[in-house]
């Protein structure tokens, strides 16, 4: 039976949904020209577009690795538990908790997110529960 036009090969990391445009290639040119751009203006144009150049880099790496933890290709567990952490940290920062109440609560959710996401790589990849 051939394979599916879907499948991909062993070692190949997994497609984009939007097929191959460059989409993440393209985010990362723009982000670094956001930085290079911000750093050479700098003042207050230049810290913000410094900014939103480091901001959107952390975005395409974030997709990256959330696609590629997902179809089982590599294990990103503690960067995404760790940005699970960051965000709870973010809301109850946002609503003025106690900071002693956001630290065990930005430590479970990271404990938490821990543990599920390795879980999810364990099934995706057939077993392995680390793959670099």
């Amino acid at each position: 039976m051939p394979p599916r036009a879907t499948a991909r090969r062993r070692g190949e990391s997994p497609r984009a949904p939007w097929g191959s445009f460059p989409l993440v290639e393209l985010c990362i040119l723009v982000a670094l020209g956001l930085s290079v751009a911000g750093i050479l203006i700098w003042g207050q144009r230049g810290q913000l577009m410094l900014a939103a150049g480091v901001a959107l880099g952390s975005l395409v790496g974030l997709e990256v690795s959330i696609r590629e933890h997902f179809a089982g290709y590599r294990s990103h567990t503690t960067v995404l538990a760790g940005t699970a952490g960051v965000a709870a940290l973010a809301v109850l920062f946002f609503v003025h908790a106690p900071r002693a109440a956001m630290l065990a609560a930005g430590a479970a959710v990271f404990a938490a997110a821990f543990y599920a996401l390795r879980i999810v790589f364990r099934r995706r990849s057939g077993g392995v529960w680390f793959r670099s």
